[in-house]
């Protein structure tokens, strides 16, 4: 089932791209934390509908949706690395598996644990971190290795874009 969450983001995303939505669709909490976001967009794209009735709960809605992606990322990776076996792409694709790996199983777990607990900071720090892994992962490719991962690496940076900015609303206080 994540796969067709994030790949149900995936597209909508790039339908984002296309056809972006009016500013005044959103009159409502989601729609002014969302202006304050890198891309508003995308952020109220995905946390629409009923979303929750404070920056707290939307927080987590977006941690939870990056780490929905991540993840799914990172089992489409896992899968690339079975079919490029001995291909100039294997290498690449481990590399960025090695990245994503410890962000699955350990950095976004405990930055979510933090967003709950309050610890904004730590939290900032940890989505921050995500987004550079993917920017990183999208830098294994060489010229001629066009990379198979593109669109998902710029949406999880773009979704941890977001995550911070709503993060950063918390920590100033809405």
């Amino acid at each position: 089932m994540r796969t067709s969450v994030s790949s149900l983001s995936i597209l909508l995303y790039i339908l984002l791209l296309s056809a972006p939505l009016p500013l005044t669709q959103c009159g409502d909490l989601v729609g002014q934390i969302c202006k304050k976001t890198p891309f508003y967009d995308l952020c109220v794209l995905s946390l629409q509908p009923n979303s929750g009735t404070d920056v707290k709960t939307l927080a987590s809605k977006m941690a939870n949706l990056v780490l929905s992606n991540v993840t799914d990322t990172l089992n489409f990776i896992q899968g690339l690395v079975k079919q490029e076996t001995g291909t100039s792409l294997e290498r690449p694709l481990a590399d960025c598996a090695e990245l994503y790996i410890p962000v699955v199983k350990y950095n976004l777990p405990q930055a979510i644990d933090a967003l709950i607990r309050g610890r904004y900071g730590f939290a900032d720090y940890v989505f921050s971190d995500v987004s550079k892994q993917a920017d990183a992962c999208e830098k294994n490719f060489s010229g001629e290795d066009e990379s198979p991962l593109t669109d998902r690496n710029k949406l999880i940076s773009n979704l941890c874009d977001v995550a911070v900015a709503i993060i950063n609303i918390l920590q100033k206080g809405f």
